[in-house]
């Protein structure tokens, strides 16, 4: 036997050895295998191994031995998906199966019965759970596709947010601040309708009167007049009263930069009351309810001013500030009064031409006449008791104002008549008191 037989006969001999194991099992690999060494076969010709020469022998090695790696990494493959099967992993999934846990929709975490997440229903791409009906929802107008055409008419309204504590002092305090250099009510009203107050608007009166605790007379009968002219149009009667609630509760701080703050805030209560921007029982609602030194002391104040003027509409002038600042009627009134305080005819007569002058100059309507008149008709009761002749220099007065034009004859008609005559006592000689 030759040398060169020995090797070739073992290749053969190695090749049947390893085809043997696998030859009864279904292995995909085997047909390709076979087809393989018919290759091989042929392309080493017919003359068998004997006929090999050394570089066909090399080449013929390589491949078996190739051949023998790779049955040996399908054989640990097969070995170790075996394992898995029989350690309870789920029969039928293979490795590269799209059924594997890659794909698999049960939670991970180890956490649930280990059923479909949402009920089947969530994931990419599904539309819901299987047998769901949607109903009609409205269009939303936010929704890119929304389309403005097919919905018919579209109602466009504005919404202002309410103020926050912060946003309104930052909106409210300018705006106070530039009433008291222009005074004028009707401005102030229109800015606080353009913001949304909400449940905050106590505090405008409230910072309002703060501002005007720290400036002058005048700021503090500015800011009265606004209290008065803000109820019934942006504030009630008990949001001043919520204001001037919390004011009272705040002034043991206010007298720290205004020391008097007490005694003003009684005087704004006052006012308030007069006015009819506060409730005529404000100050009942305090008896015996107030611990404070310096709330008992405003409420104090209040009530003194109330009881002294005998009528809360007197009370115009309790900042002492008067002239220009003050309305038409108001003025007209105080003309009317000066003319009642004072003795002869001179004074009526001076009043009859002043009152002519404005009336044909057109500096007074006949709605301020009418009013400063009405007012002083009102309160003649009361100016009675401090000015005893206050009657008959008033009919004189409305006789001469009608007889020169600057009254209607109705204004004159609704002058309160004299009392009634009596006589007085026996020592003053029978004469009829006036």
């Amino acid at each position: 036997m030759s040398a060169s037989a020995v090797p070739a006969a073992s290749a053969a001999e190695l090749g049947a050895a390893d085809r043997a194991p696998f030859a009864t099992g279904p292995c995909p690999g085997g047909v390709e295998e076979e087809e393989e060494e018919d290759g091989d076969e042929a392309l080493l010709g017919a003359g068998g191994p004997g006929a090999r020469t050394p570089q066909e022998k090399l080449l013929h090695e390589a491949r078996l031995k190739a051949k023998a790696k790779r049955r040996l990494r399908r054989t640990s493959s097969r070995d170790s998906a075996r394992e898995s099967l029989c350690e309870g992993a789920e029969p039928g999934a293979e490795p590269g199966s799209p059924k594997g846990k890659a794909h698999d929709r049960r939670s991970r975490t180890g956490k649930g019965r280990g059923l479909p997440k949402k009920g089947g229903a969530g994931g990419k791409g599904v539309w819901g759970a299987p047998g769901v009906v949607y109903g009609y929802q409205e269009p939303d107008a936010r929704d890119p596709n929304y389309d403005e055409a097919a919905q018919g008419d579209t109602v466009y309204a504005t919404v202002v947010p309410e103020l926050e504590e912060g946003e309104l002092e930052k909106n409210v305090q300018p705006m106070v601040l530039e009433y008291f250099e222009h005074g004028d009510t009707s401005e102030v009203m229109e800015l606080l309708r353009g913001l949304n107050l909400g449940s905050r608007k106590h505090a405008v009166p409230s910072l309002a009167v703060a501002l005007a605790l720290e400036g002058k007379a005048s700021h503090r009968e500015l800011t009265s007049r606004l209290l008065s002219d803000l109820v019934g149009r942006v504030v009630t009667p008990e949001d001043i009263a919520w204001a001037f609630d919390k004011m009272l509760r705040d002034l043991p701080d206010l007298i720290l930069d205004t020391p008097e703050a007490p005694q003003m805030l009684g005087q704004f209560i006052a006012r308030a009351v007069a006015d009819h921007a506060l409730p005529l029982d404000f100050l009942e609602r305090y008896k015996g309810r107030v611990d404070c030194e310096h709330a008992r002391a405003a409420l104090d104040r209040a009530a003194v001013l109330l009881r002294i003027k005998r009528d809360v509409n007197r009370l115009d002038n309790v900042w002492g500030v008067g002239g220009g600042q003050r309305p038409v009627k108001h003025l007209v009134k105080e003309a009317l009064l000066m003319v009642l305080e004072g003795s002869g005819e001179a004074p009526v007569a001076m009043m009859v031409t002043l009152l002519k002058v404005l009336w044909e100059t057109g500096l007074v309507t006949l709605d301020q006449m009418n009013r400063g008149f009405q007012r002083v008709y009102e309160e003649l009761g009361d100016i009675s008791l401090d000015v005893p002749q206050a009657h008959g220099v008033l009919e004189r007065l409305v006789e001469r104002c009608f007889e020169a034009g600057v009254i209607t004859r109705a204004l004159r008609d609704a002058c309160p008549a004299r009392g009634r005559k009596r006589f007085v006592s026996e020592g003053d000689g029978g004469q009829i008191k006036q």
